[in-house]
């Protein structure tokens, strides 16, 4: 059954018996016809999701999207919430049935039990579908030989990925850290168009975790990312290490400092690029000095420049774009910190599996002549 590749899911309900939920790949259409579309899901007798789902008579089906591996780890156990609870891993509405529902899965069905029966080991629920959610795009969580994965779109006459490099075929799949990608790889792509010719590229941006998932199920072939607790198989490149540095309001007292200190930050509201793993690195400066506080979030790192130029707090941020404007034309002040802390290193990696094409290398040798250029 490892050989059959299934999409991952976690089955949530709630009711008179309490929330519960549970990740299972058991699940399947059994009739789209008539008026109540059904489905199946298959619940271990020893979760406690399986008597939840029969004394509350409903459950939704929250089809995961191929950057949510955490999520479906924490409710399979092997992930564990700092507060016990399985569904602060994410954020959550209830359905119409009340059954819990990820505020943006690939999909999600909302059913009522229609029966439920326990064949072996499991209990095969049947849902008679209430109600529906769809994402506008994304790629759905895939489960097969023990191991997430994306799933790849197969176009015809494409080559076979274990055949060696063809340089007459100009084809990269590049997957870059949403944060960083906008200031390196237009210079980049262009410069290798110069050399190549016009490209064949295949683009994914994402968080560091949505790029770790996609190299593992060789949904692309190289990706630029932070060197931060990535898998040993991969093939690692580093490029540079980036220091951080402050980002200040145009009238914020501290402008008048040639370096800050964290500790001086301490006392002033902190807009944090809650992204991983920008997110972790940032508040892990201030472990021995103090506890940050947070005024606000986000993850897109133009959001957090604009919520500084506002006035809304100051940043703690690594890429340094060439412009001190904010989207919206407003003065952004960069402060260098006082503190000697370790930089983050940007690197290249490669899942390692396979040869890479004739463009993949060239690009990967661009980037290391770019940074190596950079440092001389």
């Amino acid at each position: 059954m490892s050989c059959a590749a299934c999409t991952v899911n976690v089955v949530t309900t709630d009711g008179p018996a309490g929330r519960a939920g549970v990740t299972v790949s058991a699940m399947s259409s059994v009739s789209a016809d008539g008026e109540t579309p059904t489905l199946l899901v298959c619940v271990h007798h020893k979760s406690s999701a399986a008597d939840a789902i029969l004394q509350n008579g409903a459950f939704c089906v929250n089809v995961l999207r191929d950057d949510q591996s955490y999520i479906s780890d924490t409710f399979a156990g092997r992930l564990k919430t700092e507060d016990g609870d399985k569904f602060s891993c994410a954020e959550w509405v209830p359905m119409t049935t009340g059954a819990p529902r990820v505020t943006a899965p690939l999909a999600a069905f909302d059913c009522t039990v229609r029966s439920g029966e326990r064949v072996g080991t499991h209990h095969i629920f049947i849902g008679e579908v209430r109600d529906i959610h769809i994402a506008p795009s994304g790629n759905p969580l895939i489960f097969a030989n023990r191991a997430y994965g994306s799933p790849v779109r197969i176009m015809p006459g494409r080559p076979d990925a274990t055949a060696a490099p063809d340089p007459s075929a100009p084809t990269m799949r590049l997957g870059s850290l949403h944060t960083i990608g906008p200031y390196l790889l237009p210079k980049l792509l262009r410069d290798l168009e110069n050399s190549s010719g016009p490209i064949g590229l295949e683009l994914h941006e994402g968080d560091q975790r949505k790029l770790t998932e996609l190299l593992k199920s060789g949904a692309i072939d190289v990706a630029l990312l932070y060197d931060l607790d990535l898998d040993e198989g991969f093939d690692v490149i580093p490029l540079t290490e980036l220091r951080p540095y402050v980002l200040l309001h145009e009238q914020d007292p501290l402008r008048q400092e040639s370096e800050v200190s964290l500790s001086q930050l301490l006392d002033h509201r902190m807009v944090l690029l809650d992204a991983p793993p920008s997110r972790d690195y940032f508040l892990s400066l201030f472990d021995g000095i103090g506890e940050p506080t947070i005024g606000y979030r986000a993850q897109s790192f133009e959001m957090v420049r604009g919520m500084v130029a506002h006035g809304l707090g100051y940043s703690l941020l690594a890429t340094k774009p060439a412009s001190s404007m904010s989207y919206d034309g407003k003065a952004l002040v960069v402060r260098p910190l006082k503190e000697d802390v370790k930089g983050s290193r940007l690197a290249l990696a490669t899942s390692g599996k396979a040869p890479s094409s004739y463009l993949t290398m060239r690009f990967i040798q661009d980037c290391r002549s770019v940074f190596r250029d950079r440092a001389a």
